[in-house]
């Protein structure tokens, strides 16, 4: 131990905030994490054999990742080095891996705890793959980024991955029962006022420990309601990174809402980004591609809602042009629903690469020259609006492309009329083919 290192002879007398007294001193005392702490979990049956192989511990803040790396070093017998990636580079993980080496000459190995192991960039994260292979240190890096985008494959194909639960609401209250325990005296809140304070540290222990910390500190006797509450202590802003995947999540959790005609859950899932900060013109423009991808023509005024909508927020700006949004959420989760057009699109796309260059037939192609005239360009083409039914029924795809269908309407919203359209079309079309007489198709719906 450097003599930095070294407890100061008052240390013992230095006040110690609250969640550093409340810190679980074994497994067990930790909350929330049962499925990876109890006896049959990972963490659990490694700590039983003795045998700690590196992992990623991958979760949003305070859910205990910290802790539970402090706990698996007293565990396994094994000296816990802290490493922060804030704060450090590549000589300092050289002097890490250098005691550690000599440590482990002398029968002693190391846990390294990395926080925040993602902002470490990729040459640095190919530091650790060495030791870790070789078995110098057991490698505990904390995350609360997803690690598949945001560490290297070949670190991660030497760690076990291990998801940590945001801390329900069971959990936290426990550690609000532990906090009254560890100051002798109960909390100064009404009922209603209990579970909004839990409500407040939004999945968050340390949160909610420095949100009691500050009740107390207050030094209120009197129970606070909720908007004595409020005005107390500051609610912590909601979890959501515009970036990174908590962007990309509720963006797809509104899509997927909107999809399943929820209109409910898309509201809470706009709520949610826009408390987070996120632009309104992102989901603006995310529901424009929701009314073309997933309403279609099941419902031709999604797109115009969906474009009025983007309009009036550009215009009204924030906070009240976020109504425009939200009437468009509300337009397009009750509208019919169709794919139709986007899996059209998908299929003629597929059609277009496989048939490569297919020159257009020639009685569709213009002749404004006399040489294209003489090469038979335009030669048979009939104007479908002199015909009686207004369609000629004239094949449109190239010489030597079998007729494919790649448009097939829903039974749904406005599609069920164009299907009847195209159903009345395609009969014509056989009918003068000389499978029968024009005249003996169907009257057109």
């Amino acid at each position: 131990m450097t003599r930095q290192d070294a407890p100061s002879l008052f240390e013992g007398d230095a006040p110690r905030p609250l969640a550093d007294r409340l810190r679980p001193q074994a497994l067990d005392e930790v909350v929330g994490q049962d499925h990876l702490l109890r006896a049959d979990g990972p963490l659990g049956r490694m700590v039983a054999s003795g045998a700690l192989a590196s992992t990623i511990l991958w979760g949003p803040p305070g859910c205990g990742k910290t802790t539970i790396a402090r706990l698996l070093a007293d565990h396994t017998d094994m000296l816990f080095a802290p490493l922060s990636a804030v704060f450090s580079g590549v000589a300092e993980l050289r002097e890490v891996f250098a005691d550690a080496r000599s440590r482990r000459a002398g029968g002693v190995g190391t846990l390294l705890f990395v926080d925040e192991i993602h902002r470490f960039n990729r040459a640095q994260q190919d530091a650790f793959l060495p030791v870790v292979e070789d078995g110098t240190v057991t490698l505990v890096g904390a995350t609360t980024e997803n690690p598949s985008f945001e560490l290297n494959g070949a670190l991660l194909s030497r760690c076990a991955v291990l998801v940590l639960n945001r801390l329900d609401d069971g959990a936290l209250e426990t550690l609000l029962a532990r906090a009254e325990v560890a100051e002798g005296r109960t909390l100064p809140l009404a009922e209603d006022a209990r579970p909004m304070l839990r409500a407040m540290a939004d999945g968050d222990g340390r949160s909610l420990i420095n949100l009691a910390e500050a009740l107390f500190a207050a030094g209120t006797t009197a129970p606070l309601d909720v908007p004595q509450l409020m005005e107390t202590v500051q609610r912590r802003a909601p979890l959501y990174d515009k970036s990174q995947e908590g962007h990309f999540n509720l963006i797809s959790a509104l899509h997927k809402s909107l999809r399943g005609s929820d209109t409910d859950a898309a509201l809470y899932w706009l709520a949610r980004m826009l408390a987070g900060g996120e632009d309104p013109r992102y989901i603006a423009r995310r529901l424009v591609r929701f009314a073309v991808e997933d309403v279609g023509l099941a419902d031709p005024d999604a797109l115009p809602q969906a474009l009025a909508g983007w309009e009036a927020y550009e215009r009204l700006g924030s906070p009240e042009g976020e109504l425009a949004i939200a009437q468009t959420v509300i337009y397009l989760g009750t509208a019919a629903k169709s794919n139709a057009s986007y899996r059209a699109l998908s299929h003629a796309m597929g059609a277009a690469r496989e048939t490569g260059s297919l020159m257009p037939p020639k009685h569709i192609l213009n002749a404004p020259t006399r040489l294209m005239k003489d090469l038979g360009y335009g030669e048979g083409y009939v104007y479908d609006h002199d015909t009686e039914e207004g369609f000629s029924a004239q094949d449109y795809f190239p010489d030597g492309m079998a007729r494919q269908t790649f448009y097939e309407p829903r039974e749904r919203g406005f599609e069920r009329e164009v299907r009847k359209r195209l159903a009345y079309w395609q009969k014509l079309r056989e009918a003068a083919g000389g499978t029968g007489d024009a005249d003996e198709a169907e009257d057109e719906p």
